[in-house]
Formats: C-alpha cells, structure tokens, sequence
C-alpha cells in the first residue's frame, strides 16, 4: 500500500540528525582541529569557518560576477558528485539521476547551455550532445570550482547560461610529503524492499602529494565508489492527444475529444554503480619566472541494472479511433477526467487489458580521460602562457528484455496529480505458474549502442604589464584552437522463440513493494530464460549512424585596467574574442523510402563576442560589479547530425520530412551583470546580483521549411527558433553568527534566486513549456556547527517546478514538480590524523514526480529514490 516515505523517518532520528548540523556543501568536512593561537586579534581558523572564507575570498578577487566551491585540504570535497555541490550555489539547480545529481542549469537555462571546463580546458563528454555528466568526476581529487556567470575575453566561449570550471590539485600549493585515506560504507535504503538486493556500498580514496624539491611537486589520487542505490519508479507513456498527432475518442458522447493514457508501467531498478578513477599531476617551479604543469584524470563509471518492470495497460487504454471506447464503457466501467478533459482514473471491467511483465538487464560503461599540459614564462613585463589538451570520452550501453504478457480481466488505475499514483489488477499479473514466452511477443537486444567523443585543444596567450599608475594595466592576446569528433552508432537484434514457450516457476518469483500501490512484481533468473531465446547477431541500424567533426578557432584581445581617479578604486577588463567554427556533419539519408545513403552537410559561422567588466570597491568592504558581455554556446552536437528521411522530391507537395539538422546556428545573447557585494567581516557576505539575458534564437523541436537541392520540405526535427529574455535576482548570506554572544560557533550558508523568462520550449505548441533549465524560485539554507573536533550541517535545497530534458531526446521536455531535499551530516576529529564523518542525503525521502504536455496531471515519472547514508574515517600522513 502506499504510504508517505518521510513517515518512514522517525522523530527520534530526526531529533539526533538536526542536532548535528554539518559543513555547507563547498566547506571542507574533515576539519583538522581548531587553532586558537592568538597573534594579536587574529585567530588561526580552520575546518568549516576555513573553507567558506578561502570561496568568499574567491570571489571577491574575482575580476568577474562568479561563484566558489573551495576545499582547503586534499580530498575534503564532501559530496558524492561534484554536482551536488554545485547545485547548493546561488542560481544553480539540478535534477536527479538515480538518486544522484548529475547535470546543473543555471540562471534558468539548461545543462545544454552551460559550458564545462577542467582546469580552464573545453573536455570530451560521454553524452551525445556536449553535457558534461558532473558525476564522472570524483569530488575525492577536485580542490575548487569556479562557476563564471559574467564572460571575459580571455575566457573559453560556450556558456550562454555559465561556465564551470573544475580545479584539480597543484602539487606546489602543498608543503607535502602528505597522504590522505578515507573509506567507509555507504546505504542506499530506496531498495530496501526488493529481494536478493544488497543495498550497502563503500566508498575508498587515496591522495598523495610529494614536494620532491622547492621547485618540483607531484601528486596521485585514486578513488574507487560502489553504490547500491536501487529505486521503485511508477511511469507515465503519455495521452492520446489529437493536438500532438493522436487519434482519440468521445468516451462519454458528448461530442468532445477525451484524452486517454497510452499506458502506464512501474520499474524496479536493482542497481550497481561503480566510479573508479586516478588522477596524477606534476608541477616544476625552477625559477620566479617559468613554471610548468601537467596533469592527467582517468575515471570510468560502470552501471548495471537488473529491472523488473510491468506494462500497463498496452494496447488497451489509448483508444485510437476510439477503438477502446468498450473497455471504459463496459458494465463495472468507470472513469475520470480532469478539467483539461484527460482520463486520469479509471476501472476498466471485464477489459482484459494487458499487463507485460518485463524482466531485463541494462549494462553501461563510460569512460572520461582529460590530460594537459601548460607552461608559463615571465620576462619583465612579458608573460606567455602555453596550453596543449587532449581528453577522450566513451560510453556504450546495452539492453535486453524478457517479456512476458499477461491478461487480468480488470484493472483500475489513477495517475493524476496531488497522489501517490497506482494501479490495481483483479488478479495476480506475476503469478509465477502462468508466464510465458510468446511467439508474437519477442525478447529485446538494444544495443551495443555508442557515443564517443574525442577532443585536441592548443591554446597560446600574451600578456604585457604595464605597471601601476597606469588607467591600463596591461594587455593580453590570445589564441586557440580545437578539433572535435562526436560519433553515435547502435546495434540491435531479435530475441524469438519458436512456440509458445511456457517459463519454468522454479525459475521465477515475485514480491511486493510499498513504495506505492501495484500488483505485486515478477523477477527471475535473468540469464537462465535469456537461453530460451533465440538471439541473432546484432546488427546496426544505420539510420542511428553520426558523426560530427567541429573545428573552432577563437582569438581574443583584452585590456586590463586599473584607477583610483573615477570616485572610487575601480579595477576591470574589456576586450573582445573572435569564434570561428566549421562543422562537417556525416550520416545516412534516405529518399521516398529507397535504401539508405551516405550524407555529409558542412556549415560554418562565425561571432564577435566583446565583453566589459568592472568592480568599484566603494569602501574597503563594499563592492559593485559590472558586467556586460556577448556570449555564445555551440548547437548540441547531437542535433547536428545529418542523417534524416525525407519523401521523393518527385511526390506532389508538400513535402516533408524529419532528421537532424547540420545547419543549425548557435545560441547567442546580449548580457549584462550586477552584483553588490558586501563583505561585513572576513568569514562573511550579504550579497544581491540582478542580471539580464536578451537570447536571439532558441534551439527546439518543431517543423520548418528547409532548401534541400532547391526543393522546400517541412522538415521535422531540431531547429532554430525564436529566443526570449531572461532575469533575475539572488540574494546570498552567509556568516557565522559572532555577533551574537556564545554563538561565535555557529554559522549559516543560505541564497535565493528569483528567475523571470519568456523563453518557451515548442513543445507543446499548444501550451509551450518553459524553456529547459527553468525554475522561478530556487533555495539553499545550511546551518552549521564547528567547535575544536566537531562539525556539523543541516541543510535545505528549495526548487520550484523545474524544466527538465528525459534523456538523450532534446525533443522530450517535461517538467520536475517543486522538490525540498534536506541533508545532514556530522564529523569529528579524534586526533590531528584520524576523523570520522556520518551523513545523510535526502533526510525525509523526497520522492521526484516529473510531468508530460505541461500539464500536472500528466504523469511522466514518479522516482522513490530513499535516502543514503555515508560513514568513512579519513587518516592523514603529514
């Protein structure tokens, strides 16, 4: 039956929790003890009240509008992914992925739109488009982040909505020889229900830097996690909709279309995901005037899914043409509708509508290597710095799929909003003693499938330093250059038996969940019925075949300036960067229905994107910035691809057809930043930044007509369309609370971000949703603790509802219903070498409804991911 999960939580457990406030999610969590050595009125702090001061000063030398993630010490980043910590700063939100968090959009645009750097590096990425997947990267080997919501010449071109930027260690910054160990076990209780399922993983890392010389330091990590976060998902397939290409029915006569469920089906997934990952760096420093860095990250993320997963419904609910008017009529019939006119409940008697019980296994591997190098040479006023890069991304995947269907002679269900949804069956759909292998019922093979994405960067920038006294400092000149390819294939195979083909009970089970209320759920030995099948060699569809080589080319000139002569001190930059970039975009076209045929589209564009920023320090605490800049992000490399379909030019008009598009051009905008920002004592900010965003064009799904050989089609598929504005407002506070008296120990960390925009997805067209990224309000409040040996956090994450993309599909936009995640965590020293950390991550068991069409009561998804729970003890060698 189902039930609220946070009821699950007990108030004594709340009670010990809150009791225990922990780090905010940038502030080092295994703090070495407090030093209270007085020099004067300076107190040496260190831990918590250590980290936020090193991300405030961060900031406040930044020439630009910007956020900090800081870490003072080797491996202390607290979060499982560095998302998770990005998504607590101001502006920023995210969604989850199995449990976890993994892509962040920030000021009310996408992941789509926000750029990804390592180490001031563009990298590869294992997603189709140029997502970065933020939990590839072990937060045990990263030191800081950088999130740039202001641009400046000398920055990489790419991020309409952002720039982050992930720093790993340099070697030179720590006196070494030191060591860092940390490792515990890690429960996941969201599957904590499901049979022969071990929800309990570990975490291990090692970090280790050596200061070989005063001039040359090394440093080596490696980090290994195993998580066991097995979820209950209850899922939507969509409405028969005349409106999006449906062909519904009147259900009731009375002469209005009535919108019906295709379907509905639940998805135990009994997951294992491993990250093992090694990093490395060396740093040289044989003089004031040259310093050379390499550094190199290798990190592989492995998933397998073994799922359980029960159609609902298939066949029997959509009625197209009103071809299922019978089962929503029939004697003991009923069902509901909404005000927008969709069947949200309904019983269905005497329909035998059918249930196809689904038992498959989902493997995945991905793969991330970034390496670089880079040298800088000082000669007087002169400096130049030299960047080579290369980084390489892989993923493949795999899923196969036992099938079995089933035919109770009734089901009720409900879905619409405000509930726990579920489905109820008037006899048991997984009795083990009448599952089957059906002859017009295959098994499924998709996959092998592929992405892979390969990336080669030089970059080469001059500096000239013209002293102080001077309204310029100095300038800088630069050039870069990079080629990419992006690759997608995908493979397929037929999984059939002969006959009927009953399956052995010994060889299934079935179980119950309370996550929410549904038949109970079939499993079984996956390999074992596999063999029944019959499987031929996978094949690969052509049609899925892409690639895309992209060479960019950018050049940028900036002058730094410097003055105490306007009012004010005032210190900034302005210049300007050239983006030229040449696509070649290679796949598989075919024509009126002939065999498929190779396909290459060039396209090439190119941008001036000039920029301004100033801060005016209009008294020693008090700083006023400005910010204005063009800004840019490259098409998803996805939706570039040329393979498309399209009818014989020859057939009468209209013609049409529907594919990818290589001609698409960048998203650009028109910008501007300011932010006031006040630094009221040196752990502490108040701080409100406004900011606008003039987007021209939009990237979306819809139908335009396209030149193709001097024939005009309407081509269905990603296209340029209309932009929007967007604006906001975030407010920051964060300070320990020393002015007040016994509270000195006591802090908060807390932002609010208020987001207006115009800017619609073309999905649907009858109610476009917002665009991707979008939230109206996001929160963060963290309260924390930190005395000697002990540190603690409570902390809130507010969202409200939030457009998400599903998937790999840019064309499946939905939106994520408000979410408010708490957190907790405690930690404490025993001694300078040894600490001890407990936290746990989405304390009252909020669960993720996602909804389709814009509309509520559309479900799309409903995770239960639970809660995790982490214990490790950290030992340091100095």
């Amino acid at each position: 039956m189902g039930r609220s999960r946070a009821a699950r939580f007990s108030a004594s457990s709340l009670f010990v929790l809150a009791a225990a406030l922990a780090s905010p999610a940038f502030a080092q969590d295994a703090p070495q003890p407090a030093e209270a050595a007085e020099d004067g009125n300076d107190i040496v702090i260190t831990g918590v009240r250590a980290s936020l001061r090193d991300a405030i000063e961060v900031k406040r030398e930044s020439p630009l509008v910007m956020e900090a993630i800081s870490s003072a010490d080797i491996g202390q980043l607290p979060d499982v992914t560095i998302a998770e910590s990005l998504v607590r700063l101001p502006g920023l939100n995210g969604s989850r992925d199995r449990g976890n968090s993994s892509q962040a959009a920030i000021r009310g645009l996408g992941p789509r739109l926000v750029f990804g750097l390592v180490n001031g590096r563009e990298v590869a990425s294992s997603e189709p488009d140029r997502n970065i997947r933020w939990e590839i990267y072990p937060s045990e080997v990263v030191n800081g982040v950088e999130v740039y919501k202001a641009q400046s010449a000398n920055l990489i071109a790419g991020g309409v909505a952002g720039t982050v930027n992930i720093r790993t260690l340099a070697p030179l910054d720590y006196e070494g020889p030191s060591a860092v160990l940390r490792a515990g076990p890690v429960y996941y209780d969201g599957g904590v229900e499901f049979p022969n399922y071990d929800n309990w993983g570990s975490r291990i890392s090692g970090s280790y830097v050596a200061r070989l010389s005063d001039e040359f330091a090394v440093v080596f990590g490696a980090t290994f996690q195993d998580q066991q976060n097995g979820y209950a998902s209850f899922q939507g397939w969509g409405y028969n909709d005349d409106r999006l290409g449906g062909n519904p029915g009147d259900l009731n006569g009375d002469l209005v279309l009535d919108y019906t469920p295709w379907g509905m089906q639940t998805e135990i997934k009994m997951l294992e995901e491993q990250r093992t990952a090694f990093m490395g760096g060396a740093q040289w420093r044989p003089s004031s005037n040259f310093e050379l860095q390499f550094d190199a990250l290798w990190s592989e993320v492995t998933i397998n899914e073994h799922q359980n997963q029960a159609w609902y419904c298939d066949g029997t609910c959509g009625n197209w043409a009103n071809g299922n008017f019978g089962n929503y009529n029939a004697p003991g019939s009923s069902y509901t509708f909404d005000s927008d006119g969709n069947v949200v409940a309904a019983t269905l008697a005497n329909s035998f509508a059918q249930v196809n019980n689904i038992i498959a296994q989902y493997d995945e591997d991905k793969t991330l290597f970034v390496t670089g190098l880079n040298g800088e040479w000082t000669n007087g006023p002169w400096t130049i710095v030299g960047d080579l890069s290369y980084s390489e991304a892989q993923r493949d995947n795999t899923w196969r799929a036992i099938q079995s269907p089933v035919f109770p002679a009734s089901m009720s269900f409900d879905t619409r909003a405000g509930i726990t949804p579920f489905v109820t069956t008037s006899s048991n759909p997984a009795d083990t003693s009448i599952q089957a292998l059906q002859t017009w019922r295959n098994g499924s093979h998709d996959g092998p499938e592929s992405v892979s994405d390969e990336l080669t960067a030089a970059a080469l920038t001059v500096s000239y330093d013209l002293g102080d006294g001077n309204l310029f400092s100095g300038f800088d000149g630069g050039l870069r250059v990079s080629t990419r390819t992006k690759a997608h294939n995908r493979f397929s195979a037929t999984a059939s038996v002969a006959a009927y083909t009953p399956i052995p009970s010994d060889l299934l089970w079935n179980y119950q969940i309370d996550a929410f209320t549904v038949p109970a759920i079939l499993d079984g030995d996956f390999n074992a019925i596999w063999d029944l099948y019959t499987v031929t060699t996978p094949v690969e569809n052509l049609a899925d075949r892409w690639s895309v080589d992209e060479e960019v080319v950018e050049g940028f000139a900036m002058a730094e300036f410097a003055s105490d002569n306007f009012g004010a001190p005032m210190r900034g930059n302005v210049g300007v960067r050239f983006v030229s970039v040449e696509t070649s975009s290679s796949g598989f076209e075919s024509v009126g229905g002939d065999p498929l045929q190779p396909l290459t589209i060039e396209h090439d564009y190119a941008e001036a994107l000039p920029s301004l920023n100033v801060t005016w320090e209009l008294n020693d605490d008090l700083l006023l910035r400005l910010g204005l800049a063009r800004v840019i992000a490259r098409p998803p490399l996805d939706e570039l691809r040329a393979g498309r379909s399209i009818e014989d030019p020859g057939d009468p008009p209209p013609l049409t057809g529907f594919g990818g598009n290589p001609q698409l051009d960048p998203l650009l905008a028109n910008q501007a930043d300011l932010s006031l920002e006040y630094y009221f004592h040196e752990e502490a900010l108040a701080a409100v930044a406004v900011y606008v965003k003039d987007v021209e064009t939009n990237i979306g799904y819809f139908t335009s007509p396209v030149d193709i050989d001097g024939d005009i089609y309407q081509m269905t598929g990603p296209a340029n369309g209309d932009g929007g504005r967007i604006t906001g407002v975030e407010l920051t506070f964060q300070t320990p609370f020393y002015f007040i008296p016994g509270m000195d120990d006591f802090g908060i960390y807390s932002n609010y971000a208020f987001v207006d925009s115009d800017i619609q997805e073309f999905y649907p067209f009858y109610d476009p949703v917002d665009g991707s990224g979008f939230a109206e309000h996001t929160a963060t409040v963290d309260l924390w603790y930190n005395n000697g040996p002990f540190e603690a956090r409570l902390g809130y994450k507010y969202h409200s509802p939030f457009t998400v993309i599903a998937g790999w599909n840019g064309s499946d936009v939905r939106t994520l219903e408000e979410e408010s995640i708490w957190d907790a965590s405690a930690s404490y020293q025993f001694t300078d070498r040894l600490g001890v950390r407990f936290q746990v991550n989405n304390l009252f068991d909020e669960v993720a409804r996602i909804y389709r069409d814009n509309d509520p009561d559309r479900l799309g998804r409903y995770d239960v991911y639970g809660r995790r729970y982490l214990l490790d003890f950290t030992y340091r060698i100095n």
